[in-house]
């Protein structure tokens, strides 16, 4: 059944882009949506919708494209599967079939050409109408144990305008996010957001805490993101958009603050990182940890030196 409990802003919409190409796990991703691709048997985005249903938002609106019509199916009904899993007896799998239909009411909109994650977003604007809302990246995962999200929110209630989950990153890594500026508040783990700059190098980087896949927007923001032009690749940047917010009074949709994130997170989008989360869910599953465990620690040891 849908989980009933409440976000702690009154807030119950999350937006979840999953339009992208996928070009970085190709050509696996050919006619798979990435969002797809399995954490050992459960797809990325069902961890991710979890977590929205989980801090209260029962509303998820999926912005998908082309090729991502099994997206669509993973959270439908499959009736011939569960009647024949239902024949054979077999409970614990027919509960883990019938359980991404039950987690949520899940919308879906297309995005008809992939224009940046700000132009995604956007596609999302007559669902959502004049309230505030989540927004969660397909691949970009969440320790199940941390309360991101449900911090977010409450940043939300008490200041208003729109929140961004911040990490703080290496500086080589920098250049693959947008980073902010940023002052404190009088809360330890929340800070006032100045300026946003999408993936800047090292040298012009305002500082190395860098936006991770997690927002709470204003509804503002979409009309921010009508009059924002084409960003750096050509795309419609959220970032830009959240700039623009962050210089904004409060009766304006302004303006933006961060949580502070040193929790565990799982970049599902690219190759390493992948395979990183797959190991580490395996080995914190109890029906898979006391084979595989053994197992992994054996061909380790064996590598060659340099490996």
């Amino acid at each position: 059944m849908m989980d009933k409990r409440l976000s702690p802003s009154g807030i119950t919409k999350a937006v979840v882009p999953a339009a992208g190409l996928g070009t970085r796990f190709l050509p696996a991703t050919k006619a798979t949506p990435k969002e797809m691709l399995p954490i050992v048997d459960k797809p990325a985005i069902q961890y991710v919708v979890e977590e929205a249903v989980g801090a209260g938002l029962g509303d998820v609106l999926m912005i998908t494209g082309r090729n991502k019509r099994s997206i669509e199916d993973h959270f439908d009904r499959a009736y011939e599967l569960e009647e024949a899993l239902r024949a054979k007896g077999d409970e614990e799998r027919l509960r883990g079939v019938r359980a991404p239909s039950e987690l949520a009411q899940v919308h879906y909109v297309r995005q008809g050409e992939p224009r940046g994650l700000g132009h995604a977003v956007l596609c999302a604007a007559a669902h959502v109408g004049d309230e505030p809302f989540a927004v969660l990246l397909g691949d970009d995962l969440i320790g199940e144990r941390e309360a991101l999200l449900n911090r977010m929110l409450e940043v939300q209630a008490e200041r208003g305008g729109s929140v961004v989950a911040l990490m703080e990153v290496e500086p080589e890594q920098v250049s693959l996010y947008g980073c902010a500026a940023i002052e404190p508040t009088g809360d330890g783990d929340v800070v006032r957001v100045t300026d946003l700059v999408e993936k800047p190098s090292a040298e012009a980087a305002p500082s190395r805490w860098a936006v991770i896949g997690r927002y709470v927007c204003a509804p503002e923001v979409f009309d921010v993101l009508r009059d924002t032009p084409p960003g750096r690749g050509g795309e419609i940047q959220l970032t830009d958009a959240l700039r623009e917010l962050a210089r904004r009074k409060p009766d304006e949709g302004g303006p933006v603050h961060g949580v502070l994130f040193r929790g565990q997170r799982y970049d599902t989008g690219n190759k390493a990182d992948y395979l990183r989360t797959v190991v580490e869910f395996a080995c914190a599953r109890p029906d898979l940890a006391d084979d595989f465990v053994p197992w992994l620690r054996e061909f380790a040891r064996d590598l060659p030196d340099g490996t």
